[in-house]
């Protein structure tokens, strides 16, 4: 059965920051429904903007740090039937993380995934980064 294509109106990106053998997390501080959950760092693209463009300013606002995009994680990953959200692995090349924009921050080893709550458009691609390791 052949799947029409969907038009997408909002695209989310994630940067899947990796140091050490650990993944950086963030703890939403709005809005309310999403509260304290967990994510990876990122936002929405704005009009006229690269994907890649958008991660790199999103982790700049968010964390006060510049960031290399690496790999990209799978394609897109579905919030809603015109929302997807597309990852990177990425690395820092400047600055240290500060959480401007979240509650916390956390870095993540491989065993430890799973100890805070992910948000659930994050949880694919955790698995994913699970599934592959994170190295």
């Amino acid at each position: 059965m052949r799947r029409e294509p969907v038009d997408i109106d909002l695209v989310i990106v994630g940067a899947a920051i990796i140091s050490e053998g650990r993944l950086l997390s963030a703890q939403r501080a709005e809005p309310p429904h999403m509260a304290g959950g967990w994510e990876l760092p990122g936002g929405k693209v704005d009009p006229g903007e690269s994907d890649e463009d958008a991660l790199v300013r999103e982790c700049h606002e968010e964390l006060d740090i510049k960031v290399r995009l690496l790999d990209r994680i799978g394609g897109d990953w579905h919030l809603s039937e015109r929302t997807v959200l597309r990852v990177w692995t990425a690395k820092i090349i400047e600055g240290e993380p500060r959480p401007l924009e979240h509650l916390a921050l956390r870095w993540l080893a491989p065993d430890e995934l799973y100890d805070v709550d992910w948000l659930p458009g994050d949880r694919p691609v955790i698995e994913a980064l699970a599934n592959h390791g994170l190295t």
